[in-house]
């Protein structure tokens, strides 16, 4: 697991894993969530990337777009 900048400091994203078709994603007091091009779409995963390795808007971005898309 990679951690999290949480460059704004608000976020419940503490962790993520990339692999080539998911993410892998923890949340505080969570279990990890797996978000694959399957469920998500290889357009939202790509963006969670992105957001990922960038350290903002994750959190926000899954909310809005991907939710129950989980694995």
């Amino acid at each position: 697991m990679i951690p999290y900048a949480n460059v704004r400091g608000n976020s419940p994203v503490i962790g993520y894993e990339i692999e080539p078709y998911r993410i892998i994603v923890w949340f505080k007091g969570s279990k990890p969530y797996s978000y694959s091009y399957n469920r998500a779409g290889v357009r939202n995963v790509e963006e969670m990337k992105r957001l990922a390795q960038r350290g903002a808007g994750l959190s926000a971005f899954i909310t809005r777009n991907v939710r129950y898309l989980y694995d």
